[in-house]
């Protein structure tokens, strides 16, 4: 074959794609195991901050053992429903009708006291957000939290990953008697309701975004939470 005709140009570049896809995908396999360890050792990391535990990669699996008694998948009515909680992908719900999403629930326990550990998933300013809501064992205050985000300001929104703006939503109210009245992220430091918090300096819509995340996802879970 004339190696300088465009036969072989065209033959030697079909083949050169093809052995180049078959090693990228062999790679790929190959990783796959990891990727899924690690997207479930931070997955179980971030349910473990809503109850104030610090875990690592290393320990992550020991200490969610350890900590969460209890999981399971409700409906929109409160009522159980079979499958796997952890399983449940909450970004692929959240794009479900109300009526046909599956709400984990995690039980945790915490010095001998029930805490129950609700995901969530909203958009901020840039892209989503999401998070895990610990309850104490009432269901109408709020134990921890923990917020996360795709692409929100460096120093503005982004600052709803911090401690700080964490440690604002312990004890707050989400019931006032029996209706459910969520949180109030209010801005300028005026938080001084039950269930109120201040938000972000500069990140208000992010923070904004954060207070319709937990009202909506308290609303899918409210059946749930009125059980005593």
């Amino acid at each position: 074959m004339n190696k300088q005709g465009n036969t072989y140009t065209f033959l030697y570049s079909v083949v050169l794609v093809v052995v180049v896809a078959a090693l990228l995908s062999i790679v790929s396999l190959s990783l796959q195991p990891r990727q899924n360890e690690n997207r479930e050792n931070e997955k179980r990391q971030n349910i473990l901050s809503a109850i104030h535990v610090s875990s690592t990669a290393a320990n992550s699996a020991e200490l969610f053992g350890k900590y969460i008694k209890e999981q399971f998948i409700i409906n929109a009515k409160g009522e159980k429903v079979e499958g796997n909680a952890f399983n449940v992908n909450i970004e692929k719900q959240y794009k479900l009708p109300v009526e046909e999403r599956e709400l984990p629930v995690f039980v945790a326990e915490v010095d001998g006291a029930t805490k129950y550990i609700l995901p969530m998933y909203g958009a901020g300013l840039w892209g989503p957000i999401w998070g895990y809501i610990s309850l104490d064992d009432n269901k109408d205050s709020i134990y921890g939290t923990f917020f996360d985000h795709q692409g929100e300001t460096p120093g503005l929104g982004a600052e709803i990953t911090t401690p700080k703006f964490n440690q604002a939503f312990q004890q707050k109210q989400i019931f006032s008697g029996n209706q459910l009245v969520g949180i109030d992220v209010v801005k300028g430091g005026n938080a001084n309701g039950s269930n109120q918090v201040d938000a972000i300096s500069g990140g208000t819509i992010t923070s904004k975004g954060v207070e319709s995340m937990i009202k909506n996802y308290l609303t899918y879970y409210e059946p749930f939470l009125k059980q005593r």
